[in-house]
């Protein structure tokens, strides 16, 4: 039986309320974030991925939900941040990096899954979400 794995994503906004995507060599555009290890936190995770992916530093400030993918095993936890430091850093896992307004960053995300995920997260009424995809 295989076991789900643990993702924490965020929805970084900065002092002028846009957002912080980073573009992933297969994925495209999509919100920072990633795998939680053994022994680690779930918004320690998050804040610590933001900051390898992006270079930005992180406050966490609300959970917003749970997407499940089925098929892949993965639960992906999402949160809402503000940006607190660092600065843009790109690598294997980020091709690039930015702040985006959010009609910007709904026209530049490819998938329409991480549409809907995001859709949620700025959805205030919507808080806690729980989402399932196949």
């Amino acid at each position: 039986m295989q076991q789900y794995r643990i993702t924490g994503c965020a929805v970084v906004y900065d002092d002028a309320q846009r957002i912080l995507l980073k573009k992933d060599p297969e994925r495209g555009w999509e919100l920072p974030g990633g795998h939680v290890t053994s022994h680690e936190p779930i918004p320690d995770a998050v804040i610590r991925e933001v900051k390898e992916e992006t270079g930005i530093e992180i406050e966490l400030s609300k959970f917003c939900g749970i997407s499940q993918n089925v098929r892949d095993h993965v639960c992906h936890t999402f949160w809402l941040a503000n940006a607190v430091g660092g600065a843009f850093a790109t690598g294997e896992e980020s091709l690039e990096v930015g702040f985006f307004t959010i009609d910007e960053a709904m026209g530049i995300i490819g998938r329409e899954d991480f549409r809907e995920e995001l859709r949620k997260c700025l959805d205030d009424q919507a808080h806690p979400f729980y989402m399932v995809f196949d």
